[in-house]
């Protein structure tokens, strides 16, 4: 029941934010962004998408921010060719965005429930190489030729305009002030995250029911843009995929396997013990962590650090986690669930991926990683 209860806070949080998302999109919210994109300089598109990603993905997570501008690209640039670097890159910056943010990532979400980190500390440290990380690899790409001279048009702008519903803007506004009112919420109440989710959702529940979408709105068109709707279209796979992965890692948190000093320990403490012994370092097993996440999942990594090490509220290792755990990902397209979403929606080979994208985004992890111990030693 006690880890049951931990990873209840954390799938109720991800449901009231995933929800608000989706009142957003029934809305056509995110439509008031698309048909802010006017540029055809391919660099300056590239910069645009990036600078929206990174600061997409610190309020509405990296994954939906991903999928919304991925979805975009296809009504940006007609060539398959081009849109898998923009693509591409669009993972890295959502990444990056995600990690400062203790809304922005599942990874992120669960140190700050978990009382391991506050919202302030979070992003006043890792804010500078989270930006360091997006930057760099989009340095280096606005030189590469894929991203050289003007793309074509694929949709009239006129045409996205038009498609804007009477309360488009309005539930955008609400529902994006609403998510970022959580950590506001935590700290004057001192109420669980997860709380002051929900009182969020209901705010944009309530006036969802209120707003006129389009002229002669009736009850008959209700069912459209309904919060019921919108509760439909979360996907609840990915709600019980993190449970399944949180009592996993629990599992092995409570299952004694040897003793340290004469005190028995679960699994996880005893591999911590262990893993400290081979690296003395923190600042390398963390580092370590970063790649290791790029093959396996960040969610049950970061869950499982929080069973093994016992730092104090935000310590410079738990940020530091935060950015290695949160920015590692995008090394390989599996790393990440932004990854996989662009993967699936633009069809982007892994191999590809490798030869032409890992290295970005290792400059930009390696970048990151070297500003954050430069911040630690010598500034903090």
């Amino acid at each position: 029941m006690h880890h049951f209860s931990n990873a209840a806070e954390i799938l109720f949080f991800l449901i009231g934010a995933m929800t608000i998302v989706e009142i957003i999109d029934l809305h056509r919210g995110f439509d008031i962004i698309k048909s802010a994109i006017t540029t055809t300089s391919k660099v300056k598109l590239l910069w645009t998408l990036g600078v929206l990603a990174f600061l997409m993905s610190a309020i509405i997570d990296n994954l939906t921010a991903t999928i919304i501008l991925v979805t975009l690209l296809t009504k940006l640039i007609p060539k398959h060719e081009y849109r898998i670097w923009y693509a591409s890159l669009i993972v890295i910056a959502a990444n990056a965005g995600g990690a400062w943010s203790p809304i922005g990532d599942v990874t992120t979400t669960m140190l700050w429930i978990n009382e391991k980190v506050t919202a302030v500390g979070l992003s006043e440290y890792v804010i500078l190489p989270s930006i360091l990380c997006f930057v760099v690899p989009f340095l280096i790409a606005s030189k590469m030729k894929a991203f050289r001279g003007e793309t074509s048009r694929k949709t009239n702008f006129a045409d996205i305009e038009s498609e804007h519903l009477l309360s488009s803007k309005k539930m955008l506004y609400v529902g994006l002030g609403a998510i970022l009112f959580v950590p506001v919420f935590k700290g004057i109440t001192g109420l669980p995250p997860y709380i002051g989710m929900l009182f969020s959702l209901s705010i944009v529940w309530l006036i969802s029911e209120y707003v006129k979408p389009v002229k002669n709105y009736t009850k008959n068109d209700k069912h459209k843009y309904s919060a019921h709707k919108a509760l439909s279209r979360v996907e609840f796979s990915s709600i019980l995929f993190f449970l399944g992965i949180l009592l996993a890692v629990s599992a092995l948190e409570s299952l004694v396997y040897g003793s340290i000093n004469g005190e028995s320990v679960g699994t996880l403490r005893y591999a911590a013990e262990a893993l400290t012994a081979f690296l003395p370092n923190m600042d390398v097993v963390i580092v370590a962590l970063g790649f290791l996440s790029a093959v396996l999942d960040n969610v049950p990594l970061v869950a499982a650090t929080m069973a093994m090490y016992d730092f104090p509220k935000d310590s410079a290792a738990w940020h530091f986690i935060a950015y290695c755990a949160g920015t590692g990902g995008s090394m390989l397209i599996i790393g990440s669930a932004a990854g996989v979403a662009a993967m699936g929606m633009e069809r982007i080979n892994f191999i590809w991926y490798l030869r032409n994208i890992t290295l970005l985004a290792l400059a930009g992890f390696i970048s990151g990683a070297v500003c954050f111990i430069f911040i630690e030693h010598f500034i903090r």
